[in-house]
């Protein structure tokens, strides 16, 4: 009776531990929920990663775009230096020219014995007066008439013919150009205190005047050849400040040079 007791307790025991033993090795399910978390986590991950990626190559294409933009844009720069250097190049070799023509001009007139207005007399009142007729009513032609008497070396007549015009056409638009080469005619024959007046007025009267910077460098031109360094260096270096990168401040830059050198 004992024994069997013992043994019936025995094999309880073993089944206890057998059932134990069950339990230990089969897993417990998971819970759905978290599994369904699980898979939420790993697709927005995956999603995560494909949009940084979207979003890193639109930003590489937009640094892109941004670098052939700026290369378009350095390119127009580029462009837009060379043209206006190739202008003011051309401008300086224009005035270069004219100041060239000029000062054969001047060489011309003084081999000629060519002189001021009050050195012409009547003569030369005449002659004006004759190429007055010739001018007509209107302005340019005035002025034109004029201007061809100064581009043939007859000085003297085109002093008097401009002065006829600026005094019939005071409101002209040629104006101006008109006094402007007025002071040139007057310069050529060296008369420089009445080109140095008339080049004066240009600067004065015509502030809008695209002759003021020719004006005010003709001006030093005229203080320069009247002895007066201290006068011309101020009025040559003004045209630098005033009016620089334009053909008439480049050559005040030389004659600046030049009065420079002529110290030492």
């Amino acid at each position: 009776m004992i024994k069997s007791r013992a043994s019936f307790a025995w094999g309880g025991a073993c089944l206890v531990a057998l059932a134990l033993t069950g339990c230990a090795s089969t897993p417990p399910d998971e819970d759905p929920v978290q599994i369904k978390l699980k898979d939420l986590d790993t697709r927005l991950v995956r999603i995560e990663r494909v949009v940084a990626n979207q979003s890193l190559l639109e930003l590489a294409n937009q640094s892109e775009s941004l670098r052939g933009d700026l290369r378009g844009m350095h390119n127009d720069v580029d462009l837009l230096t060379n043209s206006l250097e190739a202008s003011r190049k051309q401008q300086r070799d224009l005035y270069a020219d004219l100041d060239r023509r000029m000062k054969a001009l001047e060489s011309r007139g003084a081999s000629g014995g060519g002189s001021g207005v009050a050195a012409a007399g009547d003569a030369g009142a005449a002659a004006a007066g004759g190429a007055g007729d010739a001018q007509g009513s209107d302005d340019k032609s005035a002025y034109q008439s004029a201007f061809g008497l100064l581009k043939d070396s007859q000085y003297d007549k085109a002093i008097v013919a401009l002065q006829k015009f600026l005094s019939s056409f005071p409101n002209s638009q040629l104006a101006d150009n008109g006094q402007y080469w007025l002071g040139e005619a007057y310069y050529v024959n060296k008369s420089f205190p009445e080109a140095q007046a008339a080049f004066q007025r240009v600067v004065d009267k015509y502030s809008q005047s695209r002759k003021r910077p020719d004006a005010l460098l003709k001006i030093g031109y005229c203080q320069y050849e009247l002895k007066q360094p201290e006068l011309a260096k101020n009025t040559l270096t003004s045209v630098t400040t005033q009016f620089p990168d334009t053909p008439a401040a480049h050559l005040a830059q030389q004659r600046l040079e030049k009065m420079a050198g002529e110290k030492n």
